[in-house]
C-alpha cells in the first residue's frame, strides 16, 4: 500500500433505503478508500489493458498535482474533451482531487458547441483527449476569455500553436505533477467537501443556450450508489459504457458508479454493433445499458449471427416505454434475469425506478417507483396535485435536485420553487401503485439516439450558417433513432439555400444526433395569433405527408 493510500481516513458507513453507504461525502475521498481496501480491483478494462483501483488512484493524483502546477485553485472549472476511454477517467478524478469543478464536453460537439460551454462556465483549463468528431482547437476562435491554459495529448501539443494559449501534453502535466508534493495534492483532495460543486452538466436549454447543471459530490455519491443498489452493481461485474462520459448517464451511472461498487468498466469510444456484440462475447459483459435502439440492434446482431451473450444479466434502458416484446425476446433470447426502465433527467439525477419482481408489463409502461429519498409529485397547470392515473407535470424534490443553474439565477428560479420542488417539464402520472408513466414532454425536447435535443439550440446554430432567415426545428417520431429532427428553413431575400448543403455545413458544425434528418425550406412559417411559430401546425403538415 503506498503512503498515499494509506493516508486517507477510514470511512464510517451511512445508511441509506437502499444499503449502507460508506460515509465517503466527495468523490476524492471514495476513490482514496477504495484503492486503500481494493488495491488490486480492476476497475478500467480497455482491451488487454486493465487498470486497478490504485493504480487508477496514484494516476488520478499525479495529474491532479499537474493540474496544481498549472495554477488550477479549487472551484476552478476545468473543462474535459474527449471519447470514453481510461485518459478520460484519470482526467475526471484529477479535476476532483485538485478541488475544481469538471465541465464534460461532449465528443460530438463542434468548435463553436465546445466554445459556448466553456465561456459560459469560465473554464481555465481544457483537458482534450482522442475524439472522432473533434475540430483543431484553433476552431475555438476567438480567443475565450477565461480560458488560460490547454492540455493535449502528446502527440498534438507541436500542433495547436494557433490557439495562443500555452499547451501542454498529458505527458509534461504527470511531469509537472511530480514537482509538486504529494502532501500538497492529498491536502487539496482531501479539503473538498461534500456541498461543493463537483460537476457542471450541459443540458439542452428550451431557449436555445445550453444551461450548466450544478451538481455537488454528496448528491452524485448518494445518487448513483443508491442506483447501482437497484441494478446489483457489484465487484463481478463487467459494464461496457456506451454513453459518452460526457453525459449525466455515462458519467455518474457508468464511470462513477463503476468505481463505487468495484465494478470494471469497458469504455466505449465509438458505438458500433459488430464491436459491442464481440465485447460482449468474447469480454463477457455482464450489465447493458441504453435506450431501446441500443437493445434492437443487439437482437439484430444476434439474429444475424452467433453471438454467446450468455454472460449478460442486466440491462438498463431509459424510456418513456419499453415495447413489451423487446422485454420478452430480451429475457427469452439473451437469458436475462432482470430489466430495468429508469427515469431521470440532469437536473434531478435519478428519480424513479423499476424494481426486482416487477412483471413485464410494468417495466414496459413506467418507469417505476421513486428511488430513496426523492418525492415526485403529479400536478396541473394551476400547480395541485390530481388524482393517481391523472396527467399532470411531474414535480421532483430531494437530495437529486441539483443545485441551480450556473451564472443563471432566474432560470434556476424557474426550475426550482421555493419548497424545494424541481418542475421538470414532462409530463406523466402515477398509478396507484405508486409507479410513474411517462406520458409527454411539456417542453419541445426530443429524443435522438437517448440524447435530449432542443428545437431552439439547432435553430440557433442553424441561423449562424446565414443563408436564413429563420429556422423551425420539430422532433418526429423515427423508427431508427427513436425520434429525428425536421427544419422547416427561410431564407433570406435574394440567396437560394440548397437543403442538402445545409445539412452539410450542420454535420460540420453540430453534434451528429443535433442534425436535423431533414430540411425543408419553404417561402414563410406558419404563425399563431400572438404572432409565434405554430409548431404545432408544422407537425400536422408532416403527418399529412407521411
Amino acid at each position: 500500500m503506498t503512503s498515499e493510500a494509506s493516508a486517507v481516513p477510514e470511512a464510517a458507513e451511512v445508511a441509506t433505503a437502499a444499503g449502507t453507504m460508506p460515509a465517503w461525502g466527495t468523490l476524492p475521498r471514495m476513490l482514496r478508500d477504495q484503492a486503500a481496501r481494493h488495491p488490486r480491483s480492476i476497475v478500467i478494462v480497455d482491451g488487454d489493458t486493465p487498470m486497478t483501483m490504485a493504480e487508477l488512484r496514484a494516476a488520478a493524483a499525479v495529474t491532479a498535482r499537474g493540474l496544481i502546477a498549472l495554477g488550477v485553485r479549487p472551484g476552478d472549472r476545468v473543462a474535459l474533451w474527449g471519447v470514453n476511454d481510461p485518459s478520460w477517467a484519470v482526467h475526471a478524478f484529477a479535476v476532483w482531487d485538485a478541488g475544481a469543478v469538471l465541465v464534460p464536453l461532449s465528443p460530438r460537439y463542434k468548435g463553436i458547441e465546445a466554445a459556448a460551454l466553456i465561456r459560459k462556465t469560465g473554464a481555465r483549463i481544457l483537458i482534450t483527449g482522442d475524439g472522432p468528431d473533434r475540430t483543431p482547437l484553433a476552431g475555438l476562435l476567438p480567443p475565450l476569455p477565461g480560458l488560460r491554459h490547454l492540455v493535449v495529448p502528446d502527440r498534438e501539443q507541436r500542433a495547436e500553436p494557433l490557439t495562443r494559449l500555452p499547451c501542454t501534453g498529458h505527458s509534461e502535466l504527470r511531469a509537472r505533477g511530480a514537482e509538486v508534493e504529494e502532501r500538497v495534492g492529498e491536502e487539496r483532495a482531501l479539503a473538498v467537501r461534500p456541498d461543493e460543486l463537483c460537476e457542471i452538466m450541459s443540458t439542452s436549454g428550451t431557449t436555445g443556450t445550453p444551461k450548466g447543471v450544478m451538481l455537488d459530490h454528496a448528491q452524485v455519491l448518494r445518487g448513483y450508489w443508491d442506483w447501482s443498489e437497484i441494478v446489483t452493481l457489484d465487484e463481478h461485474d463487467r459494464y461496457p459504457v456506451i454513453a459518452p462520459f460526457s453525459h449525466g448517464f455515462g458519467l455518474n451511472a457508468g464511470l462513477v458508479a463503476c468505481v463505487l461498487r468495484r465494478a470494471a468498466m469497458m469504455p466505449i469510444r465509438v458505438f458500433a454493433p459488430g464491436a459491442l456484440m464481440s465485447l460482449i462475447s468474447e469480454g463477457r459483459a455482464s450489465v447493458l445499458a441504453g435506450p431501446p435502439t441500443l437493445f434492437h440492434r443487439l437482437l439484430d446482431e444476434l439474429d444475424k449471427g452467433d453471438w454467446d451473450v450468455s454472460s449478460l444479466r442486466v440491462a438498463i434502458c431509459g424510456a418513456a416505454a419499453v415495447p413489451p416484446a423487446l422485454i420478452t425476446r430480451l429475457v427469452e433470447r439473451v437469458g436475462l434475469t432482470r430489466m430495468i426502465n429508469a427515469y431521470g433527467l440532469m437536473e434531478g439525477t435519478v428519480v424513479s425506478m423499476t424494481r426486482a419482481g416487477d412483471p413485464v408489463e410494468v417495466i414496459a409502461s413506467t418507469t417505476g417507483r421513486p428511488v430513496p429519498g426523492i418525492e415526485v409529485r403529479i400536478v396541473d397547470d394551476c400547480g395541485l396535485e390530481v388524482a393517481p392515473g391523472e396527467r399532470g407535470e411531474i414535480l421532483q424534490r430531494g437530495y437529486g435536485v441539483m443545485r441551480g443553474y450556473w451564472d443563471d439565477p432566474d432560470r434556476t428560479a424557474e426550475a426550482v420553487d421555493k419548497d424545494g420542488w424541481l418542475h421538470t417539464g414532462d409530463i406523466g402520472t402515477l398509478d396507484k401503485s405508486g409507479n410513474l408513466v411517462i406520458v409527454d414532454r411539456k417542453k419541445e425536447l426530443y429524443i435522438v439516439n437517448g440524447f435530449n435535443v432542443s428545437p431552439a439550440e439547432v435553430e440557433s446554430l442553424l441561423l449562424l450558417e446565414g443563408s436564413l432567415a429563420q429556422a423551425a426545428v420539430v422532433g418526429v417520431p423515427d423508427p431508427v433513432s427513436g425520434e429525428a429532427g425536421v427544419a422547416y428553413v427561410v431564407t433570406r431575400p435574394g440567396i437560394t439555400t440548397d437543403p442538402e448543403a445545409l445539412r452539410a455545413w450542420a454535420r460540420a458544425n453540430m453534434s451528429g444526433y443535433k442534425v436535423p434528418k431533414r430540411i425543408v425550406v419553404v417561402d414563410a412559417l406558419p404563425t399563431n395569433v400572438n404572432g409565434k411559430i405554430d409548431k404545432p401546425a408544422l407537425r400536422e403538415r408532416l403527418a399529412r405527408q407521411t
